[in-house]
């Protein structure tokens, strides 16, 4: 069974950091073949792309309210992806998801497996 669990999440203040973490595993699958992607959904609205990495950890796509202080890394060794959140804003508030996908892209059709989230919740 293919797992993707997250952690970090929590409660700061605005213009506090958090690092967010996500671990695969499971029978058959070899995170190093797929793209990576971080998503987050805020109360009430649609899930939202923060983040993307390829395979290699060459490139990454970042959503344009997270550019400059998010940076997502992955460590294929451990099967570990990675977000750090700097600067963190009141509107960063919500359920951040990992999600292995086969495009380098924000838009959450292109991931296949999901992880069950981790809260972050941002205070002014």
């Amino acid at each position: 069974q293919v797992q993707l669990v997250e952690s970090g999440g929590g409660s700061v203040q605005a213009g506090g950091s958090l690092r967010l973490s996500c671990v695969v595993s499971g029978y058959g699958i070899s995170p190093v073949r797929y793209v990576m992607g971080w998503f987050r959904q805020a109360p009430g609205k649609e899930r939202e792309g923060v983040a993307s990495i390829s395979p290699a950890g060459d490139n990454a796509y970042y959503g344009d309210s997270v550019k400059g202080r998010f940076t997502v890394s992955r460590d294929n060794a451990k099967n570990a992806l990675y977000l750090e959140l700097n600067s963190l804003k009141p509107e960063d508030t919500g359920v951040y998801y990992c999600a292995a996908g086969r495009l380098l892209s924000l838009v959450s059709r292109y991931y296949d497996l999901w992880g069950q989230g981790t809260q972050v919740t941002v205070s002014s």
